[in-house]
């Protein structure tokens, strides 16, 4: 039985199969290619979990602004809505994989979240 998401250990195991999805998925491989160094991807996959440990478990470990990466890549790598479509289905996925419960719930909610409000900065921006 799998059981609900409760640590920094569950949020690393999340995050790290959903990057491997990521960055084996053609639709969305290349917004990742400069993780293919190890090094880089480690460090990313921490910021990731200090990012959702906040999120879900209000931990303070991330401080940072995540917006604003993604809408530096923008002019680069365009993100569309095919690729949200993708990251939210691997991210949904990943957590449906590995737990079920009340936080894994929550973590799939707030992705949705996530992404309906990068789609809306990504779209102001382009309004620019």
């Amino acid at each position: 039985m799998k059981h609900d998401i409760e640590n920094r250990a569950d949020i690393y195991l999340l995050v790290k199969d959903f990057y491997v999805k990521l960055m084996n998925d053609d639709l969305t491989h290349h917004f990742f290619e400069e993780f293919s160094n190890p090094e880089l991807l480690a460090e990313h996959l921490q910021i990731l979990v200090d990012f959702w440990d906040n999120i879900l478990f209000f931990s303070g470990t991330y401080q940072k602004n995540a917006m604003r990466p993604h809408l530096e890549l923008q002019p680069k790598k365009p993100f569309k809505s095919e690729h949200f479509k993708q990251w939210l289905l691997h991210f949904n996925n990943t957590v449906d994989e590995h737990f079920s419960g009340e936080i894994a719930h929550a973590a799939k909610s707030r992705a949705l979240s996530i992404a309906t409000v990068m789609q809306i900065k990504i779209a102001e921006l382009g309004k620019q």
